[in-house]
């Protein structure tokens, strides 16, 4: 099994103020449970012990509240960045800490997702760099999109803005499995982002990167109306925070 998680929460969360003037993103609450516990505590559900987080904006925010873990029955080790490195830079510092495999989400979405259902669709890809959760789409003028050959595996990269329509268009959801020798490549303490830099170069080297379709319910928190349906969508669905959600996931 899969033992470690990366969840990115080094970003400034601009688009969200006044709401992350004073606390970085991820700590956004959902139904008052701060959107970073929720994470952990559903990577936690799937026998993920150990939590590696990113930390630029307001670092002592997310310090103090979620300390070394214990209290959330997790082992949380982080890495302050004094300039921001991007998605992949960031997770480079931690390079010489994980397994040969780990899970990967960025901190500004909350996920519902079955992540044993995803290391099985990991597991019958062998020899993958890489395993990214993505959605098909016909819209995505607010997204950065991946294609996808006939096995599934990743064609093409096309961060937004875009100048073009695809065919075989899916938005990237920010949820990956990845193998730790794809951050070979990334440089140390320089600026390098998943989506533009990393993914790109390894498929261009062809090494393989495969796309993960799910139904589970995840959401970027990027606006007021998202963080409004994610709130909603844990009313309908009876949950009240992370504890009652591993409850409920334990009986379904």
């Amino acid at each position: 099994m899969i033992r470690q998680a990366a969840i990115l929460c080094a970003g400034r969360g601009t688009r969200l103020r006044p709401f992350t003037d004073h606390a970085p993103k991820p700590m956004l609450p959902l139904l008052g449970v701060p959107m970073v516990e929720w994470n952990i505590g559903r990577f936690r559900h799937y026998g993920v012990t150990d939590i590696y987080i990113n930390l630029h904006y307001l670092p002592d925010v997310l310090l103090d509240y979620l300390g070394d873990g214990r209290r959330l029955g997790v082992n949380i080790h982080y890495h302050f960045e004094p300039e921001l490195l991007g998605t992949a830079g960031g997770i480079k510092c931690f390079e010489d800490q994980l397994d040969e495999e780990f899970f990967l989400i960025y901190g500004d979405i909350f996920s519902h997702v079955d992540y044993d259902a995803m290391e099985q669709a990991w597991r019958r890809r062998a020899g993958a760099m890489g395993l990214q959760r993505i959605a098909p789409a016909t819209e995505y003028a607010d997204a950065d999109v991946v294609e996808l050959d006939e096995d599934g595996r990743i064609a093409a990269v096309h961060p937004k803005p875009h100048m073009a329509n695809y065919p075989n268009a899916y938005r990237m959801r920010g949820i990956f499995i990845l193998r730790r020798a794809i951050l070979a490549g990334v440089p140390q303490g320089k600026y390098y982002e998943i989506g533009k830099d990393l993914m790109p170069r390894v498929i261009a080297a062809g090494q393989p990167i495969y796309g993960y379709v799910s139904h589970d319910y995840s959401k970027g928190i990027d606006t007021l109306q998202k963080w409004k349906e994610v709130e909603d969508y844990l009313r309908a669905s009876g949950l009240a925070g992370p504890s009652v959600t591993l409850e409920a996931q334990s009986e379904s």
